[in-house]
C-alpha cells in the first residue's frame, strides 16, 4: 500500500518536510517512490505537484492526517472530485453507445 506522507529534511531546529509517495513498510526517511511537494512549517509555505498527487490518490494512495490537511488547503480534493465527475460522465456516455 502506498501513502502520501511527510519526509523530514533540513537541519536541527529548522525542519523542512517533503511530501512523498512512499510504501507503508518504509521508514520515515526511507526510499520514496516520488516527491510530490514540500512543506515549510516555519515560513508556512507549501508547494504541491497537484497532478502527481491526483495520480497517486486515484491509484488508491492514502494521505496521512497532516498531508490531508495540507492538500485540503491547496484544494487538491476539489480537483479530484472534478476529475472523478468528468470520468464518470465519459464512462456513462461510452456505456450508452
Amino acid at each position: 500500500m502506498v501513502k502520501l506522507r511527510l519526509k523530514r529534511c533540513g537541519r536541527k531546529q529548522r525542519a523542512i518536510y517533503r511530501i512523498v509517495a512512499i510504501d507503508v513498510r518504509s521508514r520515515r526517511e526511507g526510499r520514496d517512490l516520488r516527491k510530490v511537494g514540500f512543506y515549510d512549517p516555519i515560513k508556512n509555505q507549501t508547494y504541491s505537484n497537484v497532478p502527481a498527487i491526483l495520480y497517486f490518490l486515484e491509484k488508491g494512495a492514502q494521505p496521512t492526517g497532516t498531508v490531508h490537511d495540507i492538500s485540503k488547503k491547496a484544494e487538491v480534493f476539489k480537483e479530484l472530485r472534478i476529475n472523478q465527475t468528468k470520468s464518470n460522465l465519459i464512462y456513462e456516455i461510452e456505456k450508452k453507445d
